[in-house]
């Protein structure tokens, strides 16, 4: 990108400082114990389904698939992000160097984009399996399963490269310090002192294409689904049916609600504590529930846990 002339002498900044989720002190221990054991269950109710779906035949089919490979996603993106969150709650506004900042941001934005895919993939997912049942083993067979997978993560890499790649070839002259407790995009570019028009267009279309993609294949699933099920004969029918797609209708909702307020917006937007709180819904809270809305609540998920720890039939 072409800087403007009379920022070619200026001093690039070579560190930037977090302020943190909350410059509080009364709050701040509070919040590092509570984000602590956040951070801690996500990772082991996560693993245990990674775990889970490893260990049982039973298990090995392309839903369960999905629900893995999010899990293990959820792991990196919790990983990522809350090293920081915890650090600023414990001692104040954390200081990162400029390439751990494009580093971290690098991985933000390629798990982000990833599980975009990967909520489009499970929804069509649910689609061939209520709308084409009998030829859901050849719509979902191994191949394809991987394939999709393999499409995810390749496609959040690539959005990431082009992404961080143009946000790190900006100028940032000072100030050094970001509203936010990890490093995100607008925070970023709201600091910048070079022309950021090129870098915005990008980050708007790259938005635009994962989010609003996703989200598009997504929608046209449940519509079909929603169809599907309206035509089923009798009322137990269609619970059934409606049951295997309510926990990732709702994840999925949230999930796009909270990121493309934030992301899909064609302009520079400073942080503020409102995109904080919504940033925190998606990168911890959401993670964190998952598990429990996607799997522990299924019963075949849950037979398999009891056999694991050899618990009784309740």
């Amino acid at each position: 990108m072409e800087r403007p002339p009379e920022l070619g002498n200026l001093t690039q900044v070579q560190e930037f400082v977090l302020l943190g989720l909350s410059t509080r002190p009364d709050a701040q221990d509070a919040l590092f114990a509570i984000f602590l054991t956040l951070y801690l269950a996500t990772l082991l109710e996560n693993a245990l389904i990674v775990c889970l779906i490893r260990a049982h035949g039973e298990l090995h089919k392309p839903m369960y698939f999905f629900l893995g490979q999010l899990s293990g996603l959820e792991m990196c993106y919790v990983t990522v992000v809350t090293p920081t969150l915890l650090a600023g709650l414990r001692g104040g506004p954390c200081r990162v160097p400029f390439a751990a900042c494009m580093a971290q941001l690098f991985l933000f934005i390629a798990l982000i984009c990833t599980e975009c895919a990967l909520l489009a993939s499970m929804a069509y997912d649910r689609y061939a399996a209520i709308c084409h049942p009998l030829r859901y083993p050849l719509l979902l067979r191994p191949r394809v399963c991987l394939g999709l997978a393999a499409a995810s993560w390749l496609g959040g890499l690539l959005v990431s490269a082009a992404k961080t790649s143009c946000i790190a070839s900006l100028t940032y002259c000072g100030p050094n310090a970001l509203n936010h407790f990890f490093c995100d995009v607008s925070p970023l570019l709201g600091l910048s002192c070079a022309h950021v028009a090129l870098t915005e267009l990008v980050d708007f279309v790259s938005a635009v294409v994962i989010l609003w993609g996703s989200l598009l294949v997504a929608g046209a699933s449940y519509v079909a689904i929603g169809r599907a099920v309206l035509r089923m004969p009798t009322a137990a029918a269609r619970r059934k049916a409606f049951s295997t797609c309510a926990s990732h209708l709702a994840v999925a909702g949230i999930f796009y609600a909270a990121t493309l307020f934030i992301y899909a917006r064609p302009r520079r937007v400073d942080a503020t504590d409102l995109n904080k709180v919504l940033s925190v819904v998606y990168t911890v809270v959401t993670p964190m529930c998952n598990p429990v809305i996607y799997c522990l609540r299924n019963r075949e998920v849950r037979a398999a846990l009891r056999r694991t720890l050899r618990w009784p039939r309740g």
